[in-house]
């Protein structure tokens, strides 16, 4: 059998910005049978996230995730469904997760690697998986449960950039949910400050491409920011962490903007910027959801429990087709996207009636 398969063509440098070229599709055997314990899986959803910029380098520079190898297929998050399993866990027709999804239309592997998920969980909209109901929602949960010492009835101000991606859209409902009395949203279009406003419920969005950030943000948080999401870095940042509170919190989710540079991680602060944080003692620590693996559980079913109740809102941007997921990738990487960017590799119709 005949599959497409997307494999790193080449890498852009630590400090360049990545192109349609660094990726490539080709065609590539499927082996007409499989061995014990393995399954055969037809790929619905891939997801591209920021991280991936980081595993086009040859050191990530980090010690949990890896790189691509050249000419070696692409992989990240994914949902699919089996076709065929010699596997105890899987039957033909179970829907299935990995972390490791090879951007591939179909393939074989070790069931052992796959985990069953629940479409009832996400009311059938699988790629929800890949979004709110999967890491980047724990991201946002655990991330703001842990570090954002949020306390229910004490009049909290949170600030989130990068506010209208996939975390920081549920970012600002979480720490609305949990207690923070105003959420202001940080995002780069008009279109993306209504939808903050108007859908999502942030008490107020700054675009940071009209005007001065510093001021808006004096005026729209006028007390100050207790909780600031950051998931950009770079001046946005700087200017937040200027305005935040004494014993404020920084939930240091990702930092994009620093993504095509050569710096380390968390990228240090400028002077001026890290003695304010200093001497108002704003923590500022590295935050890896991975190291919380004992929340998980509890936490997909918070969040599955909140989007039933009508109280997470979720979006996303969805592509369609394994020959775009360069361009998908390219938008998520400049903020083309609202919500989650999905690539829909094909459809599953058994699920429409859910």
């Amino acid at each position: 059998m005949i599959v497409q398969r997307v494999v790193l063509n080449s890498r852009p440098g630590k400090n360049g910005n990545p192109v349609a070229e660094n990726f490539r599709v080709e065609e590539v055997n499927l082996p007409d049978n499989i061995n014990e314990g393995q399954v055969q899986v037809r790929t619905l959803y891939l997801s591209v996230d920021p991280y991936m910029r980081c595993r086009m380098n040859e050191d990530t520079g980090s010690d949990y995730i890896s790189p691509w190898q050249l000419s070696q297929v692409v992989d990240g998050g994914g949902i699919g469904i089996i076709e065929e399993s010699k596997h105890t866990n899987f039957t033909k027709g179970d829907f299935v997760t990995s972390f490791y999804w090879p951007w591939q239309t179909k393939f074989i592997l070790d069931g052992n690697a796959l985990e069953k998920v629940d479409p009832q969980l996400v009311d059938g909209h699988l790629s929800y998986f890949l979004g709110a109901i999967g890491m980047p929602g724990l991201t946002s949960l655990i991330g703001i449960q842990e570090k954002g010492h949020i306390t229910a009835e004490s009049n909290q101000t949170m600030a989130v950039s990068g506010a209208a991606g996939t975390c920081g859209s549920l970012a600002g409902q979480i720490g609305h949910l949990m207690g923070c009395s105003r959420v202001v949203g940080i995002c780069g279009t008009p279109e993306k400050c209504l939808l903050l406003t108007s859908e999502l419920g942030f008490g107020a969005a700054i675009n940071y491409k009209e005007g001065s950030v510093a001021e808006q943000l004096r005026e729209l948080c006028p007390s100050g920011v207790d909780v600031y999401f950051d998931n950009v870095g770079g001046d946005i940042s700087d200017t937040v962490i200027s305005q935040m509170n004494q014993n404020s919190h920084i939930i240091l989710c990702g930092q994009i903007s620093q993504y095509n540079k050569d710096v380390p991680y968390p990228p240090p602060l400028p002077s001026a910027v890290e003695a304010i944080r200093k001497e108002r003692n704003i923590t500022r620590e590295r935050f890896l959801v991975l190291t919380f693996k004992d929340k998980f559980a509890s936490g997909i079913l918070q969040l599955s429990q909140w989007f039933k109740e009508g109280k997470l809102k979720i979006k996303e941007t969805m592509i369609n087709g394994l020959e775009n997921m360069r361009a998908a990738f390219q938008s998520m990487m400049t903020g083309g996207n609202i919500g989650k960017q999905i690539v829909c590799i094909s459809e599953e119709t058994s699920l429409l009636s859910l």
